[in-house]
């Protein structure tokens, strides 16, 4: 066994950004999400030192991946193993794909991993019910659970018991039950539609109704579907909108908050945010603001949006209860 085989991936990942360089690295970096980013950067900073043949091991074992990765793209698993075992030979071959399926999780209905669960249910629910639990037995978690909630209650514990007791399924029948729905699935997604409505349109038309109105709206939401109407809320009144609140609620705003809340949401604001709250604070405050802000290095951006999320919050409190006014359409909100 090769000292590589041993690695985790997250350490083989560590070492080909180490062997890549700084420059490539940061452009990788531009692909991962902020957890993976943390994880990623601690475990490069724990890399004293690279051997040269560990380093050529990884590199090697990443370009056999990607090589693979793409045959696989071009014509399935099968024409990657052909080729591959052409290039390397039967054993190799057999061991970059093993590889490669188990740390990239190349399995099969992958585009109905990616598809919403309606358009799934929808060509699957007339589906003999094996057909079904093997579907769903290689969706997520959730996907799968949501699909099972909408099929017929006297179906529901039939797929339930054939999911638990599904024993392995040859690759020839995985494969014709993947082409079928994936045929129908694209048939669907290919078409055409106008989207309309969803949450950003309600937010768009509540944004310019009277407090009045809103307010009703808003209620009768919060009986009927309660996460929706938080949802809408959250995007009524963002951030970046401090800009529209006049000077009296901005100060009332800045008594209301931590100073460590506003630190942090002012790191990544925008000129204009920055200078109406610097102007409506004091000066020797706000010359302490901008000094603790400089000193304050690099910052999360989860730390941010949560700071920020927490100043929204304050501010929809304030307006509540009466103390500050947002301005939105319609002339309740006239101030004279």
């Amino acid at each position: 066994m090769s000292r590589q085989d041993t690695l985790t991936g997250k350490q083989k990942a560590a070492i080909l950004l180490i062997s890549l360089g700084p420059d490539v690295s940061a452009q990788v970096y531009k692909y991962l999400s902020e957890e993976e980013i943390e994880n990623l950067s601690l475990e490069i900073s724990s890399v004293k030192k690279v051997e040269s043949h560990l380093k050529e091991d990884v590199l090697d074992q990443f370009h056999q991946t990607a090589i693979a990765q793409d045959y696989i793209s071009q014509g399935g698993i099968g024409y990657a193993k052909t080729v591959l075992e052409k290039a390397f030979g039967d054993e190799e071959a057999n061991s970059i794909i093993k590889r490669l399926t188990a740390s990239l999780q190349v399995r099969p209905f992958d585009f109905a991993r990616k598809a919403d669960p309606q358009q799934v249910l929808n060509f699957i629910q007339n589906e003999h019910p094996q057909t079904i639990a093997l579907v769903l037995s290689y969706l997520e978690p959730e996907q799968a659970g949501q699909i099972l909630s909408e099929l017929p209650q006297e179906m529901q514990a039939e797929i339930a018991k054939r999911i638990a007791t599904m024993d392995s399924t040859s690759p020839e029948i995985i494969s014709q039950v993947e082409q079928v729905l994936e045929r129908k699935l694209s048939s669907s997604i290919t078409e055409d539609y106008t989207q309309a409505g969803g949450i950003e349109s309600v937010v768009d038309v509540l944004n310019g109704v009277d407090r009045s109105t809103e307010k009703t709206i808003l209620d009768a939401l919060e009986i009927q579907d309660p996460e929706l109407a938080e949802e809408i809320k959250k995007r009524m009144f963002v951030f970046e909108d401090i800009v529209v609140l006049d000077n009296r609620a901005i100060q009332r705003v800045i008594r209301e908050v931590e100073n460590d809340d506003l630190r942090l949401s002012l790191k990544v604001a925008s000129d204009e945010v920055k200078e109406i709250i610097f102007k409506n604070m004091s000066q020797r405050m706000a010359e302490t603001f901008k000094e603790e802000m400089e000193y304050m290095g690099p910052v999360r951006l989860r730390d941010v949006e949560e700071a920020q999320t927490r100043i929204v919050g304050a501010i929809r409190h304030l307006e509540e209860i009466g103390e500050i006014v947002i301005a939105r359409g319609g002339g309740d909100d006239i101030i004279v």
